[in-house]
């Protein structure tokens, strides 16, 4: 069968190759066999291809932070699932044919949700989501603002706000995003750049805003921080900019911001199976019922790879690349 490789770290569109590999074995005992439909490819999955994100892979590794499929073997012992269930996996190497893995590492999916969503569902949703829930308490009409709004996660944050009933202020660095923003739910859009503050307070009528989501790093963080009401809190969850927070002593020490980070990875580390299904359970109900649904921009089949590589890194996309590892 057909997998992807990381051969060593390096552009993404050079270093990883689709290679053929031994079939995935039959399961064993609590563990089950899936024919994998759909892999998204996520900034993190570049990230950590180029050597840019947590820790440097080791070499030379399969790949593949996201995947969807369906269940074709099952072994003894597994209660949860049973052959032809959609399935989303937990694991971090799913640009593969098919795998076969402990049963809890899949989380059983709803019958009628989009594979292909599905695939999309395990990282950014869940990222926007848990950082809408988890740093500030927020209730129905409070605002939340965030920089790199075009990006997966940040269209994510909009729509979930909008469905939450929280207003948004979205940052962009282009002024031909601001249009899609507003179509997709964003309150209040506005350009990166001088007296950000001073025009975000105009647009808000002076909203307190309590929660900043950060995907840039560097004077991005200074500039949010000034926007916020005191006591705020700023999530960084991404470093766009390549540069360290940046963040005056001033709005730490008299404004009583507070600078947290999240990692998606790490969170889940420490979340019992039941929270990871509950969490994944809410998300499926909100791409089921529109709330969410992802453009995809290209499709490509693992034999092209380092195509489908070259063309996440692209910018300016207007969608995901997917993988189709069965075509």
């Amino acid at each position: 069968m057909k997998a992807a490789e990381l051969t060593r770290v390096g552009p993404a569109e050079q270093v990883v190759v689709c290679k053929e590999v031994p079939d995935a074995p039959a399961p064993g005992k609590g563990e089950a066999t899936i024919e994998l439909i759909a892999c998204s490819i996520n900034p993190a999955d570049i990230l950590g291809i180029e050597g840019n994100y947590a820790s440097i892979p080791e070499t030379p590794s399969p790949l593949g932070i996201e995947g969807a499929g369906r269940v074709t073997a099952i072994g003894d012992g597994v209660k949860d699932l049973a052959v032809g269930d959609l399935v989303m996996s937990l694991y971090r190497a799913n640009w593969s044919q098919h795998l076969t893995l402990p049963a809890d590492q899949l989380v059983k999916l709803p019958a009628k949700i989009d594979p292909e969503q599905a695939a999309m569902m395990k990282v950014n949703a869940a990222t926007a989501l848990l950082m809408l829930q988890k740093f500030v308490k927020l209730k129905p009409d409070d605002w939340v603002m965030q920089n790199a709004a075009n990006s997966g996660v940040g269209t994510d944050v909009i729509k979930l706000a909008r469905k939450l009933d929280l207003h948004t202020v979205s940052v962009v660095r282009r002024k031909e995003l601001i249009r899609p923003m507003h179509d997709m739910g964003a309150n209040v859009v506005v350009l990166e750049g001088p007296d950000l503050a001073k025009r975000v307070a105009s647009a808000t009528n002076g909203a307190e805003i309590k929660l900043g989501l950060d995907a840039v790093a560097g004077t991005a963080v200074q500039d949010m921080a000034e926007c916020l009401a005191p006591g705020g809190t700023i999530v960084n969850y991404g470093l766009l900019s390549g540069k360290p927070c940046t963040l005056d002593p001033h709005q730490v020490v008299f404004r009583d911001i507070t600078l947290t980070g999240f990692w998606l990875a790490k969170l889940m580390r420490g979340m019992s199976k039941k929270k990871i299904r509950e969490l994944y359970g809410e998300l499926s109900g909100y791409f089921l019922d529109g709330t969410l649904k992802v453009a995809v921009e290209a499709r490509y089949g693992l034999e092209d790879i380092q195509k489908a590589m070259a063309h996440a890194k692209r910018e300016g996309r207007g969608g995901k690349v997917l993988l189709r590892p069965n075509g």
